[in-house]
This record gives C-alpha cells, structure tokens and sequence, in this order.
C-alpha cells in the first residue's frame, strides 16, 4: 500500500523535446515547453491524466494563425502556460495536468464573469460549484462552496480577483488542492501556505480575461489512431441580456407561440449559469439562484434524464448541507447513522422533510441547458420543481410543444433561446 500511495507523490520524468512546432498552411506555431524551478531543481509537470503518464505542458511562443479572417489568440495571451515560476508560489505536491486543466476550465468560465467578483470550484474539469456577486468575494466563494460542499473537497479554486484574507481563511477551513488568483492581498499567503500541500498559483491574466473575449483558440483532440481533430474553440455570443433570442415557434396549424420573456433578475442569473454552461460536460442542465449554482448535471446522455438527475443531486446536496450544520455529519454519514440511532433518525426525518418544503432551493431558480429539449418532459420536470426561467439554444422540432409547457405553468415560466448549442466533450 505504501508504494501504491508514493506513486501519486512522485515525478515522471517526460521524453518530450524542448520544442513543438506546428505548421498550419503557410503559419507555423512555436511551442516551448514549460518547466520550473522548483527546490532548487528544474521540473515539468508531476505527471499527465495518472502517474504512469509522462506529460509536458507546452506554451505558444512564436507564430500567429488567422483562419477564415479570424485571428487566433496570440504568445502575448498566455495563462496557465505562460506560469512563471515566481507565480508557482506553493507547489504542494507539485502540479499534474489535471491541476493545470481545472485550472484552465475555470478560466473558461470565468472569462464571461468579469463583470462581478467572482468564484469557480472544480473537480475532475467540470465545475462543482460557481457564484459571483456584488457583496465581494468571499460571498461568492462561499456560495459556490455551499452548492456543493461533498464535490468541492479537495477541489480547485478559481477566482478573478486578489484574494483577500477573509477568502483565504475560508480556503484554508476546508480541504482543497489547488487555488489560483490574480494576486493576493498582504498576508494572504502566509495564511494559505498552512496547508503544504497547497499549489497557490499566482495568474495575473485572470484580472484581465475580458480581453479575450470572442478571440479563439485552437482546438485540437488526439484520436487513438493517432489522427486529429481541429476545431475552433466555442465562444459564447450571450454577453449580455440584449443576447437572447425571443422563444417562439409555429405550431402545425401555423399559430405563433411565445413564450414570456424573463425579468431583470431572472435574466442575470440565467447570463450567469449560461456563462458556467460553458465549462461543464455535455449533455448537461444547471439550476442557479441569486448568482449561484443550486445543482449541476454533467456528461449525461439523454436530455430528461439529465434534468431529473440534477433534481436529484440538488435535494441531496441541499439536504447535506443541512445535515453537515446541524450534526457535523454528511448525509450519507447522518443516513447510516440513523439506521441504529433514533436521534439521528429523528435528525434525518426532518431534514428529509424541509428539503421537501423548500423544494430542495430549486423553486425560484432558473435552469439553462446545452442543448435543446427535444420533447417537453425536461421542462414539465424542472416545472415541478418550481423554476421560473429557463434559456436553452431551441431549433427542436417540438419547440412548439417546449414553449407550451412554459406557457401552461402556473406561473407562467419564462423561456429565452440561445441560439447556439454549448457541447463540450
């Protein structure tokens, strides 16, 4: 057990050259890789996906590219790969690429969430949480912690503005691997750095990602032949409430539906869960209020069934962190309990019963999806739950059937189209 255990500690020492060149047409792209001084010794990556992957990370340093009259982003735009190692400030275990890609997902997220203080926790490169907000923040990273706090443990911490100590000394209460920001106020770090297996990143790009808004990147995916697969990577063209498309379709006798139009408030956070939408695996639904994530639902392979599972996520999450502030226990800890203690089933009892109550915090919410909804099911479920608003990209051929089950719910719920798919695979 002991060498299994070593194994995660260790570094693989990768084969990979100095350089990577790539040639697209008549442009060719430098890559360097990246290495750290560490310990007084030059490092790379720990290792890749798991320790018997040699792995390299490698940075854009010469060239540009220009596709169809649009222009890629450049050297000059690095994040992660542009990590001095100045900016390593605590290496911990030292980071593995599934550091760095948590990392570069909240990145993604966060590029659409400039306009407050904002805060993305991740695990296994899907968000598990996510919030931003007017009040600072601490309040945001909060939020996105107590959405849930189960997948959060030993997640990574991503926000878009210096952390400050109130935020660090909620970091260190709990358990997480890696936490990267802009910069830090005085005396953060010494806070942080009471956890030694810590990776404390400094980004200064994350204070400036509006700038690269709309410019893409090149998107490329290995297959196990060894070919490839490129694409331009997806940019969200919903920056602004002014960016939705009205919800309507034509029934077969030809009458127009439309479908009602969301509020202020219900329009920011459906901007906002559109804009996590973009780093979570498809097919996926997300639930957000006031800001923050209620529940996320990744990599799923039928529309309905992802909705119903995140309704369930939600009232389990929602229920734990009832049970973690009333008894310190986990649900799952407080549910095993009760088995042979009648106060803890006493405890789980009521719980189960105000979950019930408050719908789980779903009513009230706002749900958004990658995909359309091919049949109205999803709908009618997330109804049920009481949500008020929904945005998702329409073009179904039963959008007319979609926009029915909106404007029969009692409220009427809200419903605005994107225009665009956000499948991320």
């Amino acid at each position: 057990m002991s060498d299994i255990k070593s194994m995660y500690y260790s570094l693989q020492n990768d084969p990979f050259p100095r350089e990577l060149h790539l040639t697209v047409g008549d442009r060719e792209l430098i890559f360097k890789k990246k290495t750290w001084t560490i310990g007084g010794e030059e490092r790379g990556l720990r290792y890749g996906e798991n320790p018997d992957q040699p792995a390299a990370l490698f940075e854009l340093d010469q060239g540009s590219l220009e596709l169809g009259g649009v222009n890629f982003r450049s050297p000059r735009q690095g994040l992660i790969s542009s990590l001095l190692s100045e900016q390593m400030i605590q290496s911990g275990k030292h980071p593995g690429k599934i550091n760095l890609t948590d990392i570069d997902n909240g990145i993604n997220i966060l590029q659409y969430l400039s306009a407050k203080p904002a805060a993305v926790i991740l695990k296994h490169n899907n968000p598990c949480g996510a919030a931003w907000s007017d009040q600072g923040l601490h309040y945001a990273l909060s939020n996105a912690y107590w959405s849930d706090r189960i997948a959060a443990f030993g997640g990574t911490v991503v926000v878009n503005m210096p952390l400050n100590k109130e935020s660090a000394q909620f970091i260190n209460d709990s358990y997480f691997e890696v936490v990267a920001a802009p910069g830090f106020d005085p005396g953060v770090v010494d806070i942080l750095a009471q956890r030694k297996n810590l990776r404390i990143l400094k980004i200064p790009g994350l204070a400036q990602l509006r700038t690269l808004l709309n410019i893409p990147y090149l998107d490329l995916k290995s297959l196990v032949d060894g070919g490839l697969i490129v694409q331009f990577s997806f940019r969200n063209r919903i920056l602004s409430a002014d960016d939705w498309l009205p919800a309507q379709a034509n029934t077969q006798d030809g009458t127009v539906l439309m479908a009602r139009q969301p509020t202020e408030r219900e329009s920011e956070d459906l901007l906002f869960a559109w804009a996590v939408e973009a780093g979570v695996s498809s097919n996926s639904v997300i639930f957000a209020r006031n800001g923050a994530t209620v529940a996320i639902g990744t990599g799923e392979q039928d529309r309905v069934g992802c909705v119903d599972l995140t309704i369930y996520k939600a009232r389990t999450k929602y229920a734990d962190v009832m049970a973690f502030k009333d008894s310190g226990l986990s649900i799952y800890q407080l549910r095993q309990k009760a088995r042979s203690d009648a106060q803890a089933r006493n405890t789980l009892q009521d719980i189960e019963a105000r979950t019930d109550a408050d719908l789980a915090g779903l009513k009230g919410s706002v749900l958004v999806s990658d995909g359309f909804f091919p049949f109205r099911d999803g709908v009618d479920l997330a109804i049920d739950q009481g949500v008020s608003a929904i945005a998702q990209p329409g073009g179904s051929l039963n959008d007319a059937q979609v926009i029915e089950a909106v404007n029969q719910a009692d409220p009427q719920v809200a419903m605005v189209f994107t225009g665009q798919r956000s499948f991320k695979h």
